[in-house]
């Protein structure tokens, strides 16, 4: 189990200006949906964008703290405005 603020923080170590949600979907923590939205990820494919989030989240993952991840990433452009 991990806390939201934690994969949070992890990710904007890694890239330091992203927008971060987290949700847990099932409650124990383990089970996340995380959206991303970062200039990092211009020009980047998505599989790319993916990665960098991947290679931040590489302890909790390995660990399994993380089970299951649902990711979405976008660059400011790419993301819905409010």
């Amino acid at each position: 189990m991990v806390q939201p603020d934690a994969v949070e923080a992890a990710i904007q170590r890694s890239i330091p200006d992203a927008k971060v949600t987290v949700e847990d979907l099932t409650g124990g923590g383990d089970h996340l949906q995380v959206s991303v939205v970062s200039v990092a990820f211009q020009g980047l494919s998505r599989i790319r964008q993916h990665q960098l989030v991947y290679g931040a989240l590489q302890q909790e993952l390995a660990s399994e703290a993380i089970h299951a991840l649902a990711l979405t990433t976008a660059t400011p452009t790419d993301s819905p405005s409010p």
